[in-house]
């Protein structure tokens, strides 16, 4: 399993880990030369939970540039300035976004909205970025991100468990961690180490089940 690992905060003893897979390996590479961005700009996307920020923050953690999370609820004047700022310093800007930009005249796209800006000059900069998008988790990441949001809380799922698990979750950051959290509580108030029936009850309550994304 590919990971990365962040500093320990102050508020936590375990440190934060991105496991690095099928959905974001690409992006990793991408994060990983910032020479290579046009304008030395990126923007990050991806869907809830799947560590965007987790991302922003190690990029500027390792050196290679700034951040801007949740780019869309900062003031367009504001973005524009910030950009306009690190040009002026010559440092790699990745402007964090839920979703992916929409380039000029774009309408949202059958596989979801996009940003919008009506800024024209704000726009025009952030359409030559480099787009960086995460995807949704296969099989094999699914298995990993299982494991490590369950070793964060302390539990142990065998191999049967994550077979069992990932054969029936849906492909999804958000997914696997509520299915994780749920497994959690339910095992708590049961007093029991998680079983095939908190496996079922957890994906039930989490709408699991059989269904697939």
């Amino acid at each position: 399993m590919r990971q990365i690992a962040l500093p320990l905060s102050a508020a936590s003893d375990r440190a934060p880990r991105i496991v690095v897979g099928n959905a974001n390996a690409t992006v990793v590479d991408g994060l990983m030369a910032p020479g290579k961005w046009p304008f030395r700009t990126a923007i990050l996307s991806g869907p809830p939970r799947s560590g965007k920020s987790l991302l922003a923050r190690w990029f500027v953690e390792s050196g290679l540039g700034e951040a801007i999370d949740d780019a869309p609820d900062l003031d367009e004047a504001e973005l524009f300035h910030r950009w306009n700022g690190a040009q002026e310093s010559d440092r790699p800007l990745l402007i964090v976004s839920p979703l992916p930009f929409a380039h000029r005249d774009e309408e949202d796209a059958p596989d979801g909205p996009r940003w919008h800006v009506a800024l024209p000059d704000l726009g025009s900069r952030l359409g030559a970025a480099l787009p960086l998008a995460i995807g949704e988790p296969d099989d094999a990441m699914l298995a990993d991100l299982l494991e490590v949001h369950a070793e964060m809380r302390g539990l142990v799922l065998d191999q049967t468990a994550t077979q069992y698990l990932v054969a029936r979750c849906r492909r999804s950051h958000l997914h696997v961690e509520e299915l994780i959290a749920a497994i959690d509580r339910l095992s708590l108030e049961r007093k029991q180490p998680p079983t095939l029936a908190i496996w079922r009850d957890a994906l039930n309550e989490t709408k699991g089940g059989d269904a697939r994304e």
